[in-house]
């Protein structure tokens, strides 16, 4: 753990040992400090000045020529400083990119973090390079002909637009067509102008003036799609969200939220707003037994594959909800948040891909980020206390209770490093995405000092118990064939492992599980043929488990006919049972894996502070649940499904506590 850090967490904890009473008062300078610290985003700043043409230029570009930009990535040297450097390979006769130095992405977001740190800290020099960077955000943003309102993506050091970056980026050119860079404008032009509309108003006339275009653009590319629907393998998904993605569509509506807030009588950005959320809110999927458990998809041409990057919808469909009045868009956010976060905090935390099993088990801030902010944004909005919570688990992430066990994050520097990967090695680079969601991250933190205070003080993971997977295709027990694709990534979803087992009419294979104290839920991954036939009936033991039907509807938009989705067994396998079987009833079974994943999921983080323990149900009927079986004096609260509020008890010891179909429980203690 990085030095500096550990006395800042030291500092939030003895502000808790104060407020308890546990500790003399200090002088006032013994206050904690806020976690949020902008240097390293401020170190990645650059100026660049270019011209203006056309179609690209800003406020006041003739009276302030230079524009704020932050470089790409900062790779690490071995003294502990960083070297600036843009995306792509540079080409040694121009000096230029392959992608560019500078990129509207990390713009747009870069505007976003020093906003809300000049409103939430009165910084004035953060008011500043907000000012600085959304005129930049402007620069990128295509003013006239028929792409008004999309966003060229990259730039190089020298202000010159790059429209067609080198890997090929869709869409190419980047402004011919809607993409995540259109919908981050809208998040940065949208609180930008909630920010500045008092303070500047004619700054703030001009941003409205670039938000409505690019509104503009969204409506004639995106909205004009409203109320139809994309066929899906057999499901219908909204067809009028960014890129087809709620994820890309979720931060527009941030900026939208923001902005209707603002100015209540714009009626295009508050249809936008309306029609934008509705889209996202309609891709909520599953239960605590169903997969995506309750999950929000992030895009509309797969029903297999779930990212922590970019999943604030949640925290997009409170915002909308609020602004909006339209309390029915809090349902899908709120299963999101109290559902499926606890499912995915046992079953390791953030992952960068579920496709539709654990396959990229990398995490980097900008997963952690989207969930923090999320279920934070949703307790505030729904007054459920129980999701903050959750939120310091996810929170602490960056202080130790990830696969590494060290410091991601610290607070001394402002420097978060780029990620982890599931073997516990860090990226010490630490480049504008990392830093801007590192910083979003803490911002969050420091406006919810409770929850600050349990996220810095747990830092080691004691214990996890949740999802698993067992590769299909290293069973020795079997009278099935295994497949080795020459790719494992379909086109929608992707065979985890090295392929899958084909198993025909009265082929079976046998599965052993590692040892378990709980019951635990099976669910096949298998690849399911359009409209397909096949059937397998599975057992634990001499157990039953059930029959499922192997098929999926029309396949529509979606890459490839056939879906590679996991499929619930009703009945649960006892603790004493430690091997599952197959055999296929009818047609040809395509088995990639099985996810395993026990009744009660837990986890155990400790700290400085003390020790919190989570347990949440999958299972249809309520639960008897142990915990705290360690001993000690805690507080023990259960919550139901739906975040709310069941009981609440102060124990001295091991206790026991009945939990809900699809809720949770938490035990503090210190």
């Amino acid at each position: 753990m990085f030095r500096g850090a550990r006395h800042r967490i030291l500092a939030v904890l003895t502000a808790a040992l104060l407020a308890t009473g546990a500790l003399a008062a200090a002088p006032a300078s013994a206050a904690p400090e806020p976690l949020t610290n902008v240097a390293h985003l401020d170190f990645l700043l650059d100026d660049v000045a270019p011209a203006a043409t056309e179609e690209h230029t800003t406020y006041r570009l003739a009276e302030e020529p230079s524009l704020v930009m932050p470089w790409t990535y900062a790779n690490a040297n071995d003294d502990g400083t960083f070297e600036l450097v843009g995306g792509g390979d540079p080409d040694p006769a121009t000096g230029y990119w392959g992608q560019g130095a500078f990129n509207a992405d990390d713009v747009t977001r870069a505007a976003v973090v020093y906003l809300r740190h000049w409103q939430q800290f009165d910084d004035d020099a953060s008011r500043q390079k907000a000012y600085e960077l959304l005129r930049s955000v402007a620069y990128f943003q295509t003013a006239t002909g028929p792409n008004a309102g999309n966003v060229v993506l990259w730039m190089q050091a020298d202000g010159t637009l790059n429209p067609s970056a080198k890997p090929v980026e869709l869409p190419d050119p980047s402004d011919s067509a809607e993409s995540y860079w259109l919908a981050r404008t809208l998040w940065a032009l949208g609180e930008g102008y909630a920010a500045f509309r008092d303070v500047d108003p004619e700054f703030a006339a001009f941003l409205q003036d670039r938000l409505q275009l690019s509104v503009a653009a969204v409506d004639r590319q995106v909205l004009d799609a409203y109320g139809d629907y994309l066929v899906v393998d057999g499901v219908k998904l909204p067809a009028w969200l960014i890129t087809n993605g709620a994820d890309a569509s979720a931060e527009a509506v941030l900026g939208l939220a923001a902005y209707v807030e603002a100015a209540p009588t714009d009626a295009a950005a508050r249809d936008a707003l309306s029609q934008l959320a509705e889209g996202i809110a309609k891709m909520g999927a599953g239960d605590a037994q169903d997969w995506p458990y309750g999950a929000i998809l992030p895009w509309a041409e797969s029903r297999s594959i779930w990212h922590a990057w970019g999943t604030q919808m949640p925290a997009a469909l409170a915002a909308a909800s609020a602004t909006l009045d339209r309390p029915e868009l809090l349902a899908p956010a709120i299963t999101d948040s109290a559902v499926f976060d606890p499912i995915l905090l046992t079953a390791g935390g953030p992952d960068n891909a579920w496709l539709p099993t654990p396959i990229d088990r990398t995490q980097i801030a900008y997963g952690v980020d989207s969930r923090l902010q999320s279920l934070l944004a949703v307790a505030d909005v729904a007054g459920l206390p129980g999701l903050e919570e959750l939120a310091s688990l996810f929170g602490s992430w960056y202080f130790g209770t990830n696969a590494s066990g060290e410091a991601i994050y610290d607070p001394d520097t402002g420097v978060t490093y780029d990620g982890v990967n599931p073997e516990g090695e860090i990226n010490r680079n630490s480049g504008a995405e990392s830093t801007i969601h590192g910083l979003l991250s803490m911002l969050a933190l420091d406006a919810h000092p409770d929850v600050a205070e349990r996220a810095v003080g747990l830092t080691t993971v004691e214990s996890r118990s949740g999802l698993t997977v067992v590769e299909a295709e290293t069973t020795s027990t079997t009278t099935g064939s295994v497949v080795k694709p020459a790719a494992t990534w379909t086109g929608e979803s992707q065979y985890s492992g090295s392929g899958y087992l084909e198993l025909n009419k009265r082929e079976t294979a046998t599965f052993r599980l590692p040892a378990s104290e709980t019951a635990r839920l099976i669910e096949p991954v298998v690849f399911s043929a359009e409209n397909g036939k096949a059937k397998s009936l599975w057992r634990g033991g001499v157990i039953p488990l059930g029959v499922l039907k192997h098929g999926v509807g029309d396949q529509g938009v979606t890459a490839v006919p056939g879906a590679l989705l996991p499929q619930s067994l009703r009945t649960s396998l006892p603790a004493s049972q430690s091997a599952v079987s197959v055999t296929t009833l009818t047609g040809t079974v395509a088995l990639d894996a099985l996810i395993v994943r026990p009744v009660i999921g837990r986890l155990v983080f400790s700290g400085p502070i003390g020790s919190t323990e989570l347990a949440h149900s999958s299972s249809g009927i309520p639960q008897r649940v142990a915990m705290n079986e360690g001993g000690g004096p805690g507080t023990l609260r259960s919550y139901d499904s739906g975040g709310r509020l069941l009981a609440s008890y102060t124990i001295s010891g091991p206790a026991h506590v009945t939990i809900q179909p699809g809720g949770f429980a938490i035990v503090t203690a210190s």
